[in-house]
């Protein structure tokens, strides 16, 4: 099997309700099942008082050698707390299954050992606080293997506001998909030695403002890592989200999960050191259809590409709608010990057009109560498209357009506008398989001086008395209005 290397008091007493609520217990030896066998969440004989949120809303793991659950449908209850008093053994969450908490919170690890796997096409949403690794004893892992876990309130990682002294350790894994964190606390949110290792997932943080220099804080402290501290984080605010993705130091291309057409395809990489300067580094590249081929690594000859070569590239053949997996070992000190690579993955179809509908725009009406307004474009597709503009929204009554767009089929195009307010306008292009559509936004106001008084770095004139955006005779007439007169206090 081929083997991964990276490289390189209100709370109280929501505690206090938590804990007293009913529970039902992850128990499928009851129903015959033990390891390696696994265990449905959805069957009601594996747990001690039927499935969690029938009888009992607390779904509690902590039962010592229990079969791996797996979650294959949707399931909603309360809470979720794995290692209770007792290991937490393993939940993973497959395609087509979800896991829906609506209560204060939950734990991955409360006092003892525990995991929670999300692969692909699985959904973990909790409308409570994550708090993963929680009290003295808990080391809680987490992997997102192409899934999604959304937080609704609070993240931390070996931290749940309680005593400095009564921490655990929380491991999160974001190998590919997304972790999307509602709001942490500083620089508790991640404690001891607990992190998130990203890797060709995506981390978000809203409700939180701009997060890029605790981020980067945290990625200084060792707690949030790229490729287990060999690559690098990306870390921007946009909106209200503060994004966090890694680069690999191999820098392939294509880029996971990109797309591509089909035909020949150049495989690209970055050689990594030597571990004596100047020495060659050869690599071996691996590319096939099969995953598991790749992983499993049954027959590696089959499926290489490049065989102990120094070099940075190759052209490999690609067949549509096909997702392929490569890799690429290195051997950069002896010429019988490679370094295994992680393993990328690239989509062969047709991309869908890239559209810009370029940047929103700010006017204002004319004498007549109109304006006409150009908007600019771009469209970039590998064939032949078609456009179409349409009028998302508008100040008033869509019945009663207010704006009236030229020529809804042309890239470039204007559009009449007639009241006063926001619209959005979309343009979508499509090229015969797939559509690429985006929006911009346009603001009429009364007159230009309103438009230029909406803009977030508008700073007025110091003689601009009648706020009118203009210095002139008005502003004199004011002045002169009140010229020598003192309103200052007098002492009595």
């Amino acid at each position: 099997m081929r083997s991964q290397i990276v490289l390189g008091i209100c709370i109280l007493l929501l505690f206090i309700a938590s804990a007293a609520s009913a529970a039902t217990v992850w128990n499928p030896a009851a129903n015959a099942i033990v390891p390696p066998a696994t265990g449905d969440w959805g069957v009601a004989a594996n747990w001690t008082n039927d499935v969690p949120g029938i009888a009992d809303g607390k779904a509690v793991f902590n039962v010592d050698g229990a079969a791996e659950c797996v979650v294959t449908d949707a399931q909603t209850f309360a809470d979720l707390v794995q290692a209770d008093n007792g290991p937490g053994g393993v939940i993973r969450v497959v395609d087509g299954g979800s896991l829906t908490t609506t209560g204060g919170w939950m734990a991955v690890g409360y006092n003892n050992t525990a995991k929670l796997i999300v692969e692909r096409g699985g959904v973990c949403n909790f409308g409570s606080h994550l708090w993963w690794g929680m009290h003295t004893g808990a080391v809680g892992t987490i992997e997102i293997n192409g899934g999604t876990i959304t937080g609704s309130k609070d993240f931390g990682l070996g931290w749940w506001f309680g005593p400095a002294d009564d921490h655990g350790e929380a491991y999160v894994y974001v190998n590919s998909g997304v972790l999307n964190i509602h709001h942490w606390d500083g620089a508790n949110a991640i404690y001891g030695d607990s992190f998130i290792d990203i890797q060709f997932g995506t981390v978000n943080i809203t409700n939180d403002g701009d997060q890029v220099d605790e981020v980067l804080a945290f990625a200084a402290a060792g707690k949030i890592l790229a490729f287990g501290g060999a690559g690098t984080l990306n870390v921007v605010h946009t909106g209200a989200v503060t994004t966090i993705t890694a680069a690999h130091p191999l820098n392939p291309f294509p880029t996971d999960n990109s797309i591509v057409l089909p035909g020949d395809v150049e495989l690209s990489w970055t050689l990594p050191d030597p571990c004596v300067a100047g020495q060659p580094v050869p690599v071996d590249v691996y590319l096939t259809d099969d995953y598991d081929a790749l992983a499993q690594f049954t027959d590696p000859a089959a499926i290489r590409v490049v065989n102990k070569q120094a070099v940075t590239s190759v052209v490999v053949q690609v067949q549509p709608m096909t997702r392929y997996y490569w890799a690429l070992d290195s051997y950069v000190g002896s010429a019988a010990d490679p370094v295994y690579g992680p393993i990328f993955s690239f989509i062969v179809d047709n991309p869908p057009p890239v559209v810009d509908a370029g940047v929103d725009l700010l006017t204002w009406l004319g004498e007549d109560g109109t304006r006409i307004k150009n908007v600019d474009a771009t469209v970039t597709d590998n064939d032949a498209y078609t456009v179409q503009w349409t009028v998302v929204s508008e100040p008033n009554d869509p019945n009663n357009p207010d704006a009236v767009i030229t020529d809804p089929n042309a890239e470039d195009t204007s559009i009449t506008l007639s009241a006063l307010g926001e619209y959005v306008l979309q343009l979508e292009a499509f090229d015969g398989e797939y559509t690429g559509s985006d929006t911009v936004t346009l603001n009429v106001f009364n007159d230009g001086c309103q438009a230029a008084r909406s803009l977030p770095d508008y700073v007025p004139f110091p003689g601009d008395l009648n706020g009118d955006c203009r210095v002139d005779d008005l502003d004199l007439a004011i002045l002169e209005e009140d010229w020598l007169k003192d309103n200052s206090l007098t002492e009595p």
